[in-house]
């Protein structure tokens, strides 16, 4: 059976000959995120922006560490800009325990990598990937995720598989115990997707099936990543849900791998990584006993105990003295071997010498590293898994390990923990009036969620040191980055419109220490309020109740954020602008959760997001805007991440969802004039969300008919009588098959979620790469006219200069959320100041300085907490997002000294919050 290639991004078009690139791209200064070199040798992979007209196409590179030596790397394009230069660019190097940076990537030949080089051979059966060090198996198809793994010529692991233990319905008393039965991953198509020299990319794809039976189910999606001259394998893996959730329990969710033993049993081992480098490491036969009874080693050299502990080989059993063989004799061997994290604050350690023995405890702790090893000093397995303790519950374990082959198990849902329920959290509607909540028939359902996952497994031709151990730990709990710096980043503007840091000023100080202890207390409410668990663990919670002093975990749409306005993004800018590596790993965890567990990605819903709810499925409001690819664009381009490119191209059509899901249904009930067209969307942000879905795949692959979608659209407002503006709460006739809008009302529209929805986000960047003067022209009339009449509008169409004393700037008037940013683009291209004292008066509206919280502790609260003020979400992620845009749109017309606040309003009743980071107002969102 042929291997297919993965989809190539060319063809792409040429606006200007090579001979219009005119300007030299200069090298880009990279270093490690955080600071902090790789504990253990890796290989590793990120992207860096070039600027426009600078790098042609099929340029090589040169990487070069920080005392001038040549580097291996691979290179690949990411994006491109309109006239064809690179964009983005992916790269991939491999580098040694401690390597410290900075390093240098620069365009020019590309020197042949000095030392090993990843090789991939392909055959009627399968695939073979081989490091130069390593060399694994994959086959085409059936049961074994990966056939077998070998270092330096043995086979140290083989047998690899997907696991699933189903439930048929929830856990049941202690008198009724639901049936239960196993499912193994079969592998249905297998891709390569990237040959080497220095990085090779195996995509396999296929369900997990019955081990008893004929039933296929959960969809998975698994890729492996090589590196030249490297042991360590990365594994991404992803599972979609497609069961009922009233009957289909999953009981455990994980993989499993066969680890050949072939040295007698005191030269076995198993270990486990806990928390802040500690590690439980034992012989499955430790060589001591009563009263620190032990064997000394044949030639004399002393006691062997400590050279066992070490994982150093010690003689067979035959070459001790009759005693010492007596006491290998009659000493316990241990088979099973279990670590369990069952919550965010606990983990067990737990051995047995067979099944028909008892567990006894063996160590326990608060929050395990994730990874497990077993082997012998002939070689062995270790397994990491990613966020282990933040994503519970999950469990390691062993067993086997008396026998001729150990079962290493990696279980991303423990069986020891409950089983996965599905379902939604009440049988009945709570209502948008009592509790914020949209729910509608049928469309609180799970199926189409995914989940992903990251493994790395670290195979090896004996026991490591322990220091090795806890370093592979490491690197498998955070996988190493290179990050340009911000500055170059910012220079190159090639994800949006943001700022620098700045604390030039009294106002700039006051501003920024505002934006830092806004993002300070959202990371401490992560872990004070614990929002982990495998289907939790990266968002956020909406808003907060000030009298139960908790966030609303149970109160319909007040729960989980859902990405509502922006949240990701602000994280994002957060990182770019400052390169902190603590923000980037919040916004890692929220990309990839909102991306997968917040989105639907197969079935009727596919291509769709929900909205806010106590369940991340629970809302019946599902829309493009949650799982658009422009919340997920600076992941993609900042690590190359390939199961984030997948998500960004499987939304490429989400505009056709609108043909049978009316965004408006409930809120806009269609009329019979408008049922003439295919489907009915609103400017924002169902119309900019499929922009961003274009707009990225066209400067992904540089095919201009997603240029030309976007245009389809622009043309079609164009000869509306007020442009954006031309429909009731922006809504317009649409067809996915053209692109095109149509007007469905005489009304001048007004939409408060047009825009804070992420879609100014996606407009300014559509602004850097859209040549087309009458779409600026339409943007920069909504941003200065947002709120004006017909007949201002009528004549601005002719003018482009009506209202320069800023009356009618930014949406439904000077309050809405929206209104600072657009206040701030219209000054940015007019430099009319009218513009500029609107959005920058915005900040600090209410005050200055850091965000002031109060300790609140027992007996009101569970555990002690920093409560705030006035702080909701969408209140942080909006004005976060606002004070980022205007202090770099509005940089020259900026106060220095600090205003004098004005008084907060009033909330407007009990669980109500408002409060901004840094600015705007409090106005809610009205229901979609």
């Amino acid at each position: 059976m042929p291997i297919p290639r993965a989809r190539s991004l060319i063809p792409f078009y040429l606006f200007l000959s090579i001979s219009s690139f005119v300007r030299a791209a200069e090298s880009v200064a990279l270093d490690w995120l955080g600071g902090e070199p790789p504990a253990a040798a890796t290989g590793l992979s990120w992207g860096v922006p070039w600027p426009r007209g600078t790098v042609k196409r099929g340029e090589g590179f040169t990487l070069r560490g920080p005392s001038g030596e040549v580097l291996p790397v691979q290179s690949w394009p990411l994006a491109y800009w309109p006239d064809g230069s690179l964009k983005w660019v992916g790269f991939a190097t491999v580098t040694g325990p401690g390597k410290a940076g900075p390093f240098q990537v620069a365009p020019g030949v590309a020197d042949a990598p000095a030392g090993p080089v990843v090789r991939v051979r392909r055959s009627d059966t399968g695939v073979e990937v081989d490091t130069g060090v390593l060399r694994l198996r994959v086959t085409n198809w059936g049961g074994d995720l990966i056939d077998s793994i070998s270092v330096g010529g043995r086979e140290v692991a083989r047998g690899g598989r997907l696991v699933c233990v189903l439930q048929r319905g929830p856990d049941g008393t202690a008198e009724e115990t639901p049936v239960r039965e196993k499912f193994i991953g079969r592998t249905a198509r297998l891709t390569v997707e990237q040959e080497g020299p220095v990085r090779a990319v195996l995509k396999i794809e296929g369900m997990h099936r019955a081990a008893a039976g004929s039933r296929e189910w959960l969809p998975f999606v698994v890729r492996l990543y090589f590196y030249a001259g490297r042991e360590a394998v990365r594994l991404v893996h992803t599972i979609i849900y497609d069961g009922d959730e009233q009957k289909d329990f999953v009981r455990g969710l994980g993989l499993e791998f066969a680890v050949p033993l072939r040295e007698e049993m005191q030269n076995r081992h198993v270990r486990f990584a806990g928390e802040d480098g500690g590690l439980w490491a034992e012989p499955v036969q430790p060589m001591v006993g009563r009263g620190g009874r032990v064997v000394n080693h044949p030639d004399g050299s002393g006691n062997v105990y400590p050279a066992q502990l070490q994982g150093k080989r010690v003689p067979n059993r035959a070459e001790y003295s009759p005693q010492g063989q007596s006491l290998l004799a009659d000493w316990a061997t241990w088979d099973a071997f279990r670590l369990t994290q069952t919550s965010a604050d606990g983990f067990t350690l737990v051995k047995r010498t067979n099944p028909q023995s008892a567990w006894i405890p063996g160590g326990a702790g608060r929050r395990a590293g994730g990874l497990a090893f077993v082997g012998d000093t002939s070689g062995g397995l270790a397994v990491s898994v990613k966020n282990f303790w933040q994503s519970f519950p999950g469990s390691l374990e062993v067993t086997g390990a008396t026998t001729g082959e150990a079962t290493l198990r990696a279980w991303l849902w423990s069986p020891e923990g409950p089983a996965m329920d599905m379902r939604h959290y009440d049988t009945r509607a709570h209502g948008l009036d009592a509790v914020y909540e949209d729910v509608q028939p049928g469309l609180s359902t799970p199926v189409g969620v995914a989940r992903t996952s990251e493994v790395t497994l670290f195979p090896g031709a004996g026991v490591p040191a322990r220091e090795e151990t806890v370093a592979q730990a490491r690197v498998g709990a955070a996988q190493p980055l290179l990050v340009a710096n911000p500055r170059h980043l910012h220079a190159v503007r090639a994800l949006g419109i943001w700022s620098l840091p700045d604390k030039s000023t009294p106002f700039r100080k006051a501003v920024e220490d505002q934006l830092e202890s806004t993002l300070a207390h959202y990371q401490r409410q992560v872990e004070q309020q614990r929002w982990y668990g495998f289907w939790d663990f990266g968002d956020v919670m909406h808003s907060y109740d000030r009298e139960r002093h908790v966030w609303n975990y149970d109160l319909g749409g007040m729960a989980w954020d859902n990405t509502e306005l922006g949240t990701d993004l602000w994280l994002w800018f957060s990182f770019l602008r400052t390169g902190r590596a603590d923000i980037f790993r919040m916004a890692e965890a929220m990309t990839r959760h909102t991306s997968e567990v917040d989105c639907y990605h197969l079935g009727s819903l596919a291509g769709l997001g929900s909205r806010h709810n106590v369940r991340h499925w629970g809302c019946g409001a599902k829309e493009v805007r949650i799982s658009m690819a422009g919340l997920k664009r600076p992941y993609y381009y900042l690590t190359t991440d390939e199961r984030t490119g997948d998500l960004m191209r499987d939304v490429v059509d989400a505009d056709r969802t609108a043909l049978t899901l009316d965004p408006m249904r409930l809120a806009q009930p269609i009329t019979d004039a408008e049922r003439k067209h295919p489907a009915r969307v609103r400017a924002g942000p169902d119309w900019f969300a499929y922009v961003s879905n274009w707009m990225t795949e066209w400067e992904r692959t540089g095919e201009t008919k997603w240029r030309d979608k976007i245009l389809a659209g622009v043309e079609s407002l164009q000869v509306m009588p007020h442009w954006i503006k031309s429909g009731k709460n922006l809504v317009f006739g649409y067809d996915p098959a053209t692109g095109k809008l149509f007007q469905v009302s005489d009304e001048v529209g007004s939409y408060n979620l047009a825009t804070i929805q992420a879609g100014s986000q996606v407009v300014f960047e559509l602004n850097e790469i859209l040549d087309h003067a009458g779409w600026q022209r339409m943007w920069l009339q909504y941003c200065r006219l947002g709120s004006a009449p017909a007949e201002v509008l009528q004549r601005d169409r002719e003018t482009g200069t009506e209202d320069s004393e800023g009356r009618y700037v930014g949406e439904q008037g000077r309050q809405s959320q929206g209104t600072p940013r657009l206040a701030a683009y219209a000054y940015w291209k007019t430099r009319n100041p009218v513009y500029a004292k609107v959005a920058t008066s915005s900040l600090l509206r209410f005050g200055g300085g850091p965000v002031v919280t109060t300790r609140v502790a027992g007996p009101l609260v569970l555990n002690p907490i920093d409560e705030a003020a006035r702080l909701s979400t969408n209140g942080a992620a909006q004005s976060g997002l606002s004070a980022i845009e205007i202090l770099e749109l509005c940089a020259d017309p900026l106060p220095v000294e600090v205003p004098p606040p004005e008084p907060f309003p009033s909330s407007g009743g009990r669980g109500r919050t408002g409060g901004k980071a840094a600015g705007g107002s409090d106005a809610r969102d009205r229901r979609d």
